[in-house]
This record gives C-alpha cells, structure tokens and sequence, in this order.
C-alpha cells in the first residue's frame, strides 16, 4: 500500500471561497431579510443615540445659562432616547438569534456534503492520508467556520453600517473634524493591511500544524500496542515535541498578529480623540460651534474608531475562517470514485425453457443485467466464476506489484494464495472488489469484465472477511445485520450458528442486543473475529474472500469453527489467504505468490511432490515472512 502523503494544500483564493461559502446562504434568504433590517436597527441606534446628545446638552446649557430648574423640558429628548436604544435592542436579540439558526444549518450542510464526499472517495484516498488530516476538516476546520458564521459576518455588518452611518452623521455636525478622521481612518487601513498579511500566514501555518498533531495523536493511540511492545514511547515523544514545537510556533505567531492589532488601533483611536477635542475647542472659540455639536461629534470619533478595532479583529479570523472552508472546498471538490459499470445485480426467476427473468421479490437466485445496445438485456446467472488474465497492477504506476498475473476460480472452487508477505496476495484481492483499477489485464467475473459492472453490485455478490476486524458502535445485532441490512432477526441467528458465534453470544449481558463500543474492545479477538464471520455468513454472497481470517483465532477457537467455516464455504467460491498452511490443504488449488508474480499452482499433493517454493514453506525450510 502506498504510504501516507505529509502536507496541506493552503488557501490559494480568499475571494473565490468567500462567495462559496456564500452560496451555502441561499436556502436561508427568508431568515436573511430579517437579519439585514434587525443589524441596521442595532447599528442604527447606537448612531441616532449619539446624535440625541447635541440637543440634550444644549438644553442643559440653556438650562444653566438662564437659569431655570425646569427639567421637564428635557423629558422628550429622553423619552424618544430610551425608545431609540429599545429598537436597537430589540434589533440585535432578533438578529442574534436568527444568525444562529443561520450558522447552525450552514454547518450542517458543510459536514454532510463532507460526509457524503468521504463515501464516495476510492480507497486510495484513505490509503493516503492520516486519519487526523481528515478528521481536521470536520473539527478544527468547521469550528472556524462557525465562528465566522455565527460572529464574525455579524460583527463585520453591523461595524460596517455603523462605520459608514457615524462618517454620514459626523460630515453633518462639522465636515472639517470629519477631514482629520479621515486622514487616520487611511492610517489605519495601511497598519490592518500589515498585519493581516503576516496574520494570514501565522493561521495558515497554524492549521496544517494542528492537522499534523491530531493525525500523529490518532495513529499513537490506535498502535498503543505497538509503541509499548517496541518501546517507542521515548521516539514517539521526541516526534510530537518537534510537532507541538511546530504548533507552538505557527500558533504564537497568529495570535501575536491577531492580538497586536487591537492595542495599535486603540492608541491611535486616542490620539485621534485628542486631536478631534483640540480641533473642536478652536472652532468653538473662533466659530461659536455650540458644545452639544462638540460633544456629540467627540462621541462619534469613539464610535467610528471602535467598530474599525473590531472590523481589524474579525479580518483575521476572517482569513482563518477562509483557510478553514478553502481546505473544506478542497474535500467537496475531489473527483469521487469513478464507475462507469452498467451491468447490474438483480432477482431472477427461471423460465420454463432455462432462461432467467427479473423479478422484484427476493428469490434466492440471482442474475447479472447486462444492457444491449437495442434496450433490452440479457441476463447472466451469478455463478462467482473469476478469472485474471495477464494483470499487471501497481499502487503507484511506475512500481508494480503484480506482473502478468493470470488465475482463475470456478464456481464452488476454493483458490488459496499463499507466499511471503508483500508478494501480492491481498492485493489480488483489492483489484476483484475493485478498490483499485488494473493499468493492463482483464478481469472477468461469470465471463463479464468487471469493469463493466456497478461497483455496488459487485461488491454486493462478494462477502469478505479481514484480518483486522472493524466492528462499528452498536448492539451485536445492529454489527452482523450490517452484511445484510435486510436480514431478519431468525436470519442473524443462523448465519451466528453457522459462524459457531451463536454460544458466545447468548453468555454475553444482553445478548444479541449487547451495545459494542471502541471497535468492540469488550469483546476477546477471537470473538470478534467469529461476529465479522457471521456478518460475512448473513450476506450470504456467492463469491467469499478470507483474508488471514482465523489468523487472529487461537487453534480451539479455530478448530470450533471449522465446521462453520466450511458449511460457509460450501458451493461457493472462495478465495482464502492464510499464513497457516494446515488451513489451505483442502483447497481445490493452492496458488504460490512471489514478487507479485504466480510461481506455482495445483492442490496440496501436488505442489508437494513439485517439492517447489511450497513444499519449502509447507516443510519449513523457508519462513513465509
């Protein structure tokens, strides 16, 4: 198998990704239209608030100048004041809480067109890959994503319409102040620009670090065993310091980019503040500009530069939002697994004359639909009958595993692949399952190329038993049912009677309804290996594939299940790879693999009397690894 590839593709169109990621609004338009108006009611408020103080404190100021201890005067600008930030209020609680449902469904969308891509990726995909660096896409990834969605689009409209509300109100009160906050407001874009730069790069380096430690973190757990068999622990350590020191690094300098802008936006909003109050008192000494104007223009300064600080903040985690839904894109956007079969797996029923006929109800005898050119089909029975004809094959094209390989199985025949490891038997197969493609060669399954066929339907004719059983979190039942998700509960229990998992099960809590978590850890190896024998027994395939199926099982257990294997076995065809060789001597043929090339063929006397490569392994004299 191909290794697995280090790196991240980073971000490469910021514009293009934003109006994607867009795109995913457009089912929410409705909620859109009343978030808009709500945020501009919000921002509004502050805005028409701030105006309010130039006619209270003129009133004031009459108030003292004359004299006069009438407060009541000043109750209407009050009363419309308390109103003015009601609204507001009441605009940011409706928004607030529509942008939530918003961002929540946006999200969903995301991992689920992610999920749905994941089923659809080849095999490879997964080969070459860490399973962190796919996981990082659904966690870290995504929660940037909510951030933005959920806060930082918010925030950047609700600063951008109070922005450009404050200039409008400040170019009303006095167009010479608002002249010097715009020659600051034009300092501040150049430090933003700066920064953000340098912010982009920090984050974008941070995430491929974060993908890098999760993957390792995974794989070291997931091969604890391993580790502490050889012990690795000293090296593993010494590796992930070097990853943490690589995320400690990436993410130092996106937060010092990040963070540095909010102090430099707030001194320079006091220096301009300074320089607005200086500039006020000399056009109300020489002008007569009345103190309510001041003030409220004053207040306006502190309202135009806080939303800036704030647009400076969300530009960055904008661009972390961006990097995160770029590298998203990037998983939606493969190419999923190719299939261009139009033979189908269907029903059939057998006429008077031999013939096959689809049918809808389940019959027990099944049938290849093969489409003609003229729109009818023909219909070939499903006999599991195999053939590889001089198949080349290699993970990667420029170094092959498997050179001219040519074999067959008949129906009801069992075919054993033995050889030293790396020789190429798990990799045949692969190529019958059609995880992988041939690059030269034919394989044909009951005289009809498998690439002919829809991967779904060929993989439905086939049942396969692995080395390394994956059972899923769920009840025992739920894990057997899932070879055959239309099995009945009576059919479950046959096909775990028959895989002699049927004793075992009943002794355990709840039996058949005994929740399996953590790939099934409560349970022995041996144990779950007989639950992936049963899930293989309910599919009921014609065609069974056995790889290093009982290597796993200790010789009771293996003796146990033998007669069950067997019963399995019968009538089908069966392709079985096994390091113990006292399991393949009843094999209608034993084929002997080396260097991806097949050296030998012919069933255990007879290979024995070859006194060949598998006599030598069968003796002893030679290992198999």
């Amino acid at each position: 198998m191909p290794g697995p590839k280090k790196g991240f593709a980073k971000p490469q169109d910021a514009k293009k990704t934003f109006f994607r990621l867009m795109g995913y609004l457009a089912p929410y338009k409705g909620l859109i239209l009343l978030i808009l108006p709500a945020l501009i009611a919000s921002s509004s408020a502050g805005i028409f608030g701030t105006y309010m103080l130039k006619p209270i404190i003129n009133q004031i100021t009459g108030l003292l100048t004359t004299g006069s201890k009438d407060l009541t005067v000043l109750l209407p600008n009050l009363a419309l004041l308390a109103a003015i930030y009601l609204a507001g209020a009441a605009g940011s609680y409706l928004a607030n809480r529509l942008l939530l449902k918003v961002s929540t469904g946006v999200l969903e969308a995301v991992r689920c067109d992610m999920f749905e891509k994941l089923q659809k990726l080849p095999l490879n995909y997964f080969d070459s890959r860490t399973h962190g660096e796919i996981m990082s896409r659904f966690s870290s990834d995504t929660d940037t994503l909510r951030e933005l969605l959920s806060q930082g689009l918010s925030s950047l409209l609700t600063c951008s319409i109070t922005v450009v509300g404050v200039l409008s109100m400040m170019f009303i009160l006095s167009p010479l102040m608002t002249v010097l906050v715009l020659v600051m407001f034009v300092l501040m874009l150049q430090v933003v620009k700066v920064v953000g730069k340098k912010s982009s790069f920090f984050f974008r380096k941070r995430q491929a670090a974060i993908a890098a430690s999760n993957g390792y973190i995974e794989e070291m757990i997931q091969g604890q065993r391993e580790v502490k068999v050889f012990c690795y622990e000293e090296k593993a350590g010494q590796h992930f310091r070097r990853l943490a020191e690589n995320l400690r690094q990436a993410g130092t300098g996106a937060t010092t980019f990040s963070m540095v802008l909010m102090p430099i936006m707030g001194n320079l909003s006091y220096v301009l503040y300074a320089a607005a109050a200086a500039c006020g008192a000399l056009l109300s000494i020489t002008r007569g500009v009345d103190l309510g104007t001041i003030a409220a223009f004053l207040q306006y300064t502190r309202s135009f530069t806080q939303p800036l600080t704030q647009i400076s903040q969300q530009f960055t985690g904008l661009l972390n939002a961006l990097a995160g839904a770029e590298r998203i894109f990037q998983l939606i956007d493969l190419e999923p697994e190719v299939d261009e079969g139009d033979v189908t797996l269907v029903n059939a029923q057998e006429n008077s004359d031999g013939s096959l006929r689809e049918v809808g109800e389940k019959t027990g005898i099944w049938a290849w639909k093969c489409p003609r050119a003229d729109g009818g089909a023909d219909y070939v029975p499903l006999l599991g009958d195999v053939r590889f004809e001089h198949v080349t094959f290699g993970y990667d094209p420029e170094h092959k595993v498997l050179h001219d390989i040519s074999l067959f199985a008949k129906p009801g025949q069992k075919i054993a692949l033995v050889g030293s490891t790396g020789a190429g038997k798990t990799t045949i197969t692969n190529l019958l399952t059609r995880f992988y493609d041939i690059q030269e060669g034919t394989i044909t399954y009951d005289g009809i190329d498998i690439k002919r066929i829809k991967k779904d339907d060929l993989r439905h004719s086939l049942g396969m038993v692995l080395q390394d059983t994956h059972l899923f979190t769920g009840t025992v039942r739920e894990n057997i049912r899932y070879g055959n998700l239309s099995a009945t509960d009576e059919e479950i229990v046959a096909a775990a009677k028959l895989a002699n998992a049927h004793s075992f099960i009943t002794h355990l809590p709840k039996g058949y309804d005994t929740m399996l978590t953590a790939d099934g850890t409560n349970l022995s190896q041996g144990q779950r290996q007989l639950i992936a024998i049963a899930r293989a027994a309910v599919e009921d395939p014609p065609v069974l594939i056995l790889d290093e199926a009982t290597s796993s099982i200790d010789t009771r257990t293996e003796r146990l299940i033998e007669k069950g294997m067997d019963r399995l076995m019968a009538g089908r065809t069966v392709f079985v790879i096994a390091h113990r060789l006292s399991t393949v001597r009843n094999s209608n043929a034993i084929l002997v693999l080396e260097k991806g090339r097949v050296i030998e063929r012919g069933d255990h006397d007879e290979l024995l009397e070859q006194k060949g490569k598998y006599y030598e392994l069968y003796t002893g004299m030679f290992e198999l690894n």
